[in-house]
């Protein structure tokens, strides 16, 4: 719940302020789905977003006596909401000010009803993923694939710029969850391949085994160095990566650390964790791309089928086909210092035996495919569906 605090100068009739503060905040606010709070400052920054409502011109002293106080509270960020009337844009542009030069953060929500609303919508919905992240246990199910020489995290920047923490699990101990697991068989009316089916009961003990973990250490989300499987069990993490995504457990493949904050950071703020999938073919003077990846979120596609794993032709991978539409391409690194985001279009799905099993080719501009070959945030991106750039950014 958003929580909305008022600051006005006593110069100011406050009977003619508040029918006022009334008209502006039914515009901002058209559900009255806020907590008003008035001058009673005493709970601020307890609230998913809290608002500074200036009422007035000649509150700017106001502000500047209760600073100190919310600063012993951890506050480095204020939102000054602003109408119209009542010199109320002035003395908002003066705190602000008066913010930057205390090496404070902060904006000024000015503009349209229409425009207020939407702002005040996506700073709820950036505060609400910042909540479900604080806390979080990240579970890393041994180490990063010895491949990914780039795709390392740094578990002190984590903690600090999200809240998270990284669980290190020794990779036995999941083979030993394993060995116990129990197997489901392959659902007689899904078509798939003799060898497939023979592999079906192995990926559902991996399932198993990793739910054992995710209760024991108490996880919201995991990466897995799914290559050691091959081996160690001869089959593949792919059925059970898909099942948690689509579940709402970020998981991802081959120990990729920030692949994994990045799909969390989706997960929180749109509800999907998205397709961890690495680019192909790279053509960047139409920016056409095709990704490709052995394992999909289910709740991401409109239909599947189940395939082996691509490198190793064993386990269960998942070829499935994604919506045609809008989609988002993201990626954060591994001390959350940088990002990649850019919106384009998924163009069509295809099917090459020669590549990952699932398989997609987008459409972004031509210098946002040229970053690929340029500036790399490693190579797994996350494909989310629909247009979230801005979302994204405004977390980060």
């Amino acid at each position: 719940m958003t929580a909305v605090y008022t600051i006005t100068s006593g110069l100011h009739d406050e009977q003619s302020v508040a029918r006022l503060s009334d008209q502006f905040l039914q515009g901002v606010f058209p559900e009255g789905e806020y907590e008003f709070k008035g001058a009673d400052f005493s709970d601020f920054g307890s609230h998913e977003l809290d608002l500074i409502y200036v009422r007035t011109g000649g509150a700017e002293g106001i502000f500047k006596g209760l600073l100190p106080e919310m600063l012993s509270r951890g506050i480095e960020r204020y939102y000054l909401l602003t109408s119209g009337k009542s010199n109320s844009l002035a003395a908002s542009l003066e705190i602000l000010s008066y913010l930057r030069q205390q090496g404070l953060k902060g904006e000024v929500l000015h503009g349209s009803p229409e425009y207020l609303q939407e702002r005040v919508h996506t700073l709820e919905t950036v505060a609400s993923a910042r909540k479900k992240l604080r806390g979080t246990r990240i579970g890393v199910i041994g180490q990063p694939s010895d491949w990914l020489i780039a795709s390392h995290a740094d578990p002190m920047a984590v903690t600090d710029k999200l809240g998270a923490r990284l669980v290190e699990i020794p990779m036995e101990e999941l083979l030993q969850e394993i060995a116990k697991a129990p197997a489901e068989n392959a659902p007689s009316s899904e078509p798939m391949a003799d060898n497939v089916r023979r592999s079906y009961p192995g990926a559902t003990q991996i399932y198993h085994a990793l739910e054992k973990l995710v209760a024991r250490y108490e996880l919201g989300t995991f990466t897995l160095r799914c290559f050691d499987l091959l081996t160690a069990v001869g089959n593949t993490g792919c059925l059970a990566l898909a099942s948690f995504n689509a579940d709402g457990i970020p998981a991802s493949c081959e120990g990729d650390v920030p692949a994994l904050l990045s799909m969390m950071i989706a997960q929180a703020l749109t509800g999907v964790t998205g397709f961890q999938a690495n680019p192909s073919r790279i053509d960047v003077e139409t920016g056409e791309m095709l990704f490709a990846h052995c394992t999909v979120p289910f709740n991401m596609v409109t239909s599947w089928q189940y395939d082996t794993h691509f490198e190793s032709g064993i386990g269960v991978g998942i070829h499935g086909n994604l919506p045609e539409g809008p989609v988002t391409v993201f990626k954060v690194d591994g001390k959350l210092n940088r990002h990649f985001a850019a919106e384009g279009e998924l163009l069509y799905n295809q099917y090459e035996d020669n590549l990952c099993r699932t398989q997609v080719v987008l459409r972004l501009q031509p210098e946002d495919a040229r970053y690929f070959l340029t500036n790399p945030i490693g190579n797994h991106h996350i494909i989310l569906p629909g247009h979230c750039k801005a979302l994204l950014e405004e977390l980060l």
